[in-house]
């Protein structure tokens, strides 16, 4: 029994990753049988962002100098890997709190699941892409960078197309809470740096206190 259902289990999260693949040519459709239907899963998602995140760490050293110089002495390693992770969390938070308020469908977990699906054509196009680089000259670097920038906008799109039928939103609403979203990150951005202000003000603050004390015994 216990074999039946980690084959099940199995053969689900096979079939939510290959549906990553009609999500990304049939995004209508697709975005709205990922969370209605259930077509996704989160381990699905979860692998996605992960691919995502590897391959633009890999990039990294596996890309041709020729297309991506890298100066190592400036690169850490879980920042870079934060700049991705981090504004995509940012932006499902945002993004959910403010639909939430103006009568969006979706919930949290359902952004984020969408959010990482619509990030399918970064791996699947920068990984054959960093391959490419190693194998071609300075002649072929701009099929190079409009590929690359394909990638991007084919993703971004598929956001917009994601965001649209999660919360079951018309176009114009849709790109106005697109939009709403990058300023909810900004916002969170903001409270973020003031509360770890206040945090390292009350640090220091009882610091200079037991300091203080010490000094006086």
């Amino acid at each position: 029994m216990i074999n039946a259902l980690n084959k099940d289990n199995l053969q689900k999260y096979v079939d939510s990753m290959r549906f990553a693949l009609y999500c990304i040519t049939h995004p209508l459709d697709g975005f709205w049988d990922l969370t209605h239907e259930k077509r996704g899963t989160y381990a699905a998602a979860n692998t996605i962002l992960f691919l995502t995140l590897l391959i633009r760490v890999l990039k990294l050293r596996y890309t041709s100098f020729l297309f991506y110089r890298v100066y190592w002495e400036g690169i850490n390693i879980f920042l870079y890997i934060a700049s991705v992770a981090f504004p995509l969390a940012m932006f499902v938070v945002g993004n959910w709190g403010l639909t939430t308020l103006f009568d969006g469908k979706g919930r949290l977990g359902q952004v984020y699941m969408a959010s990482c699906y619509a990030l399918t054509p970064y791996p699947l196009i920068q990984f054959p892409l960093m391959v490419f680089s190693n194998f071609v000259t300075m002649d072929e670097a701009e099929f190079y960078m409009v590929v690359s920038a394909l990638s991007l906008l084919w993703a971004a799109m598929l956001f917009i197309a994601a965001m649209g039928q999660i919360h079951e939103f018309g176009l114009a609403k849709n790109l106005l809470f697109m939009v709403a979203s990058l300023f909810a990150m900004m916002v969170i951005v903001f409270i973020l740096l003031l509360f770890f202000s206040m945090i390292s003000q009350g640090v220091a603050y009882f610091i200079s206190m037991g300091k203080e004390i010490m000094f006086r015994l």
